[in-house]
């Protein structure tokens, strides 16, 4: 399949060329039967020699769709700055959860006050009961 990315198939970056299957080569096809085999070789030659062009596309194709996702991302993203002193729940993951927690039991715990920001996702907080 044609990867929207780069508008190539994997087989075809890799190789050079796209791939036959088994049944168009035993049963004769219009895309099988036009080659003839000099002129084939001679195409294969030409088509390796581009292939690394062709490669460098693609790269360049993959690297503006990463630029276009990451445009829509933070379009659309809602980055949350904390500061010390804030409240702020934590969630509750399968793993913490008690052992005999249904799920009807609580999503989030808390809410902690931050006392201390460690890093860009990390924050220190203190139980307030």
């Amino acid at each position: 399949m044609t990867k929207t990315s780069t508008r190539e198939t994997p087989f075809s970056l890799v190789y050079g060329a796209e791939a036959l299957i088994p049944v168009e080569i035993g049963e004769p096809s219009t895309r099988y039967t036009q080659v003839a085999e000099e002129s084939n070789e001679e195409e294969m030659r030409i088509i390796l020699d581009l292939l690394e062009e062709r490669r460098k596309i693609a790269l360049i194709r993959m690297a503006a769709q990463k630029q276009i996702i990451e445009r829509y991302y933070n379009r659309k993203a809602h980055l949350r700055y904390f500061k010390i002193g804030n409240f702020v729940l934590k969630k509750v993951f399968q793993s913490t959860k008690a052992a005999n927690a249904g799920k009807l039991s609580p999503n989030w715990e808390g809410p902690y006050k931050i006392r201390g920001i460690t890093g860009k996702r990390w924050l220190r907080v203190r139980n307030h009961g």
